[in-house]
């Protein structure tokens, strides 16, 4: 089976190398000339473990390709994916520009039968406008002769663990509204299945928002934990106690019950804000979600809060050192990542910003410019730092050594975003946490 994938960014890239891992024959196509040539030289725009290592495998044995447009690869391939990014409008909707752009050019290009397969993170009722693009670019053509199909096929994958989760999904979502379709699809997802993962297939409208559900109920978990030990904090409460208690009730269960300084990334935000949008467009009021999206909001700030306390709201001049930078551990991704709110806010309250990151420093860099000092280890970053603030859970943060913690900074204020670290390990060091949702 041969297979298009347009768009190389995250979603795109990690889908093609996995298809092809599994035997299918795979084109990443991308309007970026650039971007495909370095890809062609096998460097990988963005941070993901094992992809490299994948794309550059399938590469060598002939399964995986790059090309600069669907025309000159369309006549090879039985179904083309897209791919590309749906970025937030003003208003909270997604933009569906690059998607219909997709799709004009699919229904210029195509001379025979083909299925078109949306896999970019879509509000419900978008599978009937790239229909109604596709069948224009046909009818422009005189070529009404012409089938094809539409289906959606979101994707769940998490950064840092995408590969994984391609591989070993909890369930595939197919939405197919012909026969046609889904025998190509269960052709394609075929080797899954023979490993008893579960292919769901419904109707278009409900795969489309069983993409957005999804997102918001991990949300919801998130805002829900973090307004917990907000109170817990008030009343003497400890957050992890209560935490585990209610995650040991089976129909609640563990898992996005873990509070912290606020959710980011390029989806749960995004994702948010056009469940929203959908609503308001159908006339109803997502009061649960709109609350989600402004308690993680303030969650944001609550690093910074805790440091501006520390030093009763006199931050000039005040030396802050910041452990992460990424939204999560084993990504490269700033997009809405609380680093950013906490870092802006320090600066503009005029306190020099030291940070340090495994792998998000060239990212922070093209945000953020000489704004903050970039440290090249995570003990360099906290050298005569009146207060150290750590953001992301990286497992290279987890155990430090707080004896060179205590006798580098100048300060002794610990502020845990992540709730990683524990007042008891450092009580012999001098040193003061302040985490979340603990006394």
């Amino acid at each position: 089976m041969n297979v298009a994938i347009v768009g190389t960014g995250y979603v795109g890239l990690v889908s093609g190398a996995c298809f092809s891992e599994v035997g299918v024959d795979v084109t990443c196509v991308d309007i970026d000339h650039a971007k495909i040539e370095q890809l062609k030289r096998g460097i990988i725009p963005i941070y993901e473990p094992g992809l490299s290592e994948l794309v550059k495998k399938n590469m060598e044995v002939g399964r995986l390709h790059f090309a600069t447009s669907i025309g000159e690869i369309i006549d090879n391939v039985d179904i083309v994916f897209c791919a590309v990014g749906t970025p937030s409008d003003e208003d909270g909707s997604a933009d569906l520009s690059h998607v219909l752009a997709v799709a004009r050019d699919f229904g210029r290009s195509i001379n025979s039968y083909t299925l078109f397969v949306t896999k970019s993170t879509v509000p419900v009722g978008t599978s009937k406008l790239v229909r109604a693009e596709i069948e224009a670019q046909l009818a422009l053509r005189k070529r009404s002769d012409i089938e094809f199909d539409i289906a959606s096929n979101p994707e769940f994958l998490k950064e840092g663990a995408a590969i994984k989760d391609f591989m070993s999904p909890d369930r595939v979502v197919i939405g197919i509204e012909s026969d046609r379709g889904r025998a190509l699809m269960e052709q394609l997802y075929r080797p899954f299945l023979l490993n008893n993962f579960r292919v769901m297939i419904m109707d278009l409208a409900s795969a489309e928002m069983t993409k957005y559900a999804a997102n918001a109920m991990l949300a919801t978990r998130i805002s829900f934990i973090n307004e917990i030990a907000n109170l817990c904090e008030k009343v003497g409460a400890d957050v992890n106690n209560v935490r585990k208690a209610i995650g040991a009730d089976i129909r609640i269960g563990g898992k996005f019950l873990y509070p912290g300084c606020g959710y980011g990334g390029s989806c749960f935000p995004k994702d948010v804000r056009a469940l929203i949008r959908t609503g308001e467009q159908q006339g109803v009021e997502m009061r649960v979600i709109r609350a989600v999206e402004e308690v993680n909001d303030v969650q944001k700030t609550i690093v910074y809060k805790k440091l501006a306390a520390i030093f009763n709201g006199e931050l000039t001049g005040k030396h802050i050192a910041i452990w992460g930078l990424a939204f999560k551990p084993e990504t490269d991704d700033m997009r809405c990542a609380p680093s950013l709110e906490v870092i802006t806010r320090l600066i503009a309250d005029g306190a020099h910003v030291t940070v340090y990151d495994p792998v998000a420093i060239d990212e922070c860099r093209r945000r953020l410019d000489d704004a903050v000092t970039y440290a090249k280890d995570m003990y360099e970053a906290i050298i005569d730092a009146d207060a150290l603030a750590l953001l992301t859970e990286w497992k290279q943060f987890r155990l430090p050594s707080w004896d060179l913690v205590s006798r580098a900074m100048k300060g002794c204020d610990i502020v845990d975003g992540r709730n990683i670290y524990l007042q008891s390990d450092l009580n012999q060091y001098n040193l003061r946490l302040h985490s979340i949702g603990r006394p």
